[in-house]
């Protein structure tokens, strides 16, 4: 059976995506390390390896904030950093000579707001952006390997994401998407014979709602 690692597999897209996965032959390798911890996390996906070839790495753990950039602790600024781009960098890096072997994929779980520029979202863009950007040239250097690399850019996706932020999306028909359609899109992408480099996500429409 095949074995993916997919990062923030504890709830939302993260989640879905192991359910998934799972029903489809995938065997998921839990980490239990903090993202923003780069000792520990390495440490166990070293560990990890020495019994294992990976197939596939879905770097999905997220986190938001959504204020003015004066108003933002360097503390949460690190976290965001941390967690939503320079994991999946490392990530990356220690298991490519695995998915190598295993002619992998790597699928980046990135936002909407990595292809568009909005008003107190400066932080979190610059991370999806720089994860975006991330795959997209990490293909290009993987193409002879034989290792797929896409990123994912869903739009609004009704999770727990928003519980401790100030808006969430609309309950409204058509505006917002479930985590079972990105995770349908994850093996869409894993099944699509070539490689989708690149894919956003949307609603039909669009409303979010103030708390």
């Amino acid at each position: 059976m095949k074995k993916a690692i997919v990062t923030g597999y504890s709830s939302g897209i993260g989640e879905a995506i192991s359910e998934i996965l799972e029903k489809n032959g995938y065997i998921i390798v839990k980490l239990e390390s903090r993202l923003d911890d780069l000792v520990l996390l390495e440490k166990e996906v070293k560990d990890i390896l020495r019994s294992n070839d990976i197939d596939l790495l879905v770097n999905c753990a997220g986190v938001g904030i959504f204020q003015p950039h004066e108003e933002i602790s360097i503390i949460k600024i690190k976290e965001l950093i941390d967690v939503n781009l320079t994991a999946p960098i490392v990530l990356s890096n220690l298991l490519l000579r695995s998915l190598k072997k295993t002619q992998g994929h790597i699928i980046n779980i990135a936002s909407i707001e990595a292809t568009k520029h909005s008003k107190f979202s400066a932080l979190y863009t610059a991370t999806k952006s720089g994860l975006r950007d991330f795959g997209l040239s990490l293909f290009e250097e993987l193409r002879k390997s034989g290792v797929g690399v896409t990123t994912i850019n869903p739009d609004l996706t009704q999770t727990n994401f928003f519980d401790d932020l100030q808006f969430e999306p609309s309950k409204k028909e058509n505006t917002f998407l479930l985590p079972q359609t990105i995770a349908q899109t994850v093996l869409d992408v894993l099944n699509t014979k070539g490689v989708i480099t690149d894919i956003t996500v949307r609603p039909q429409k669009f409303e979010i709602k103030r708390k």
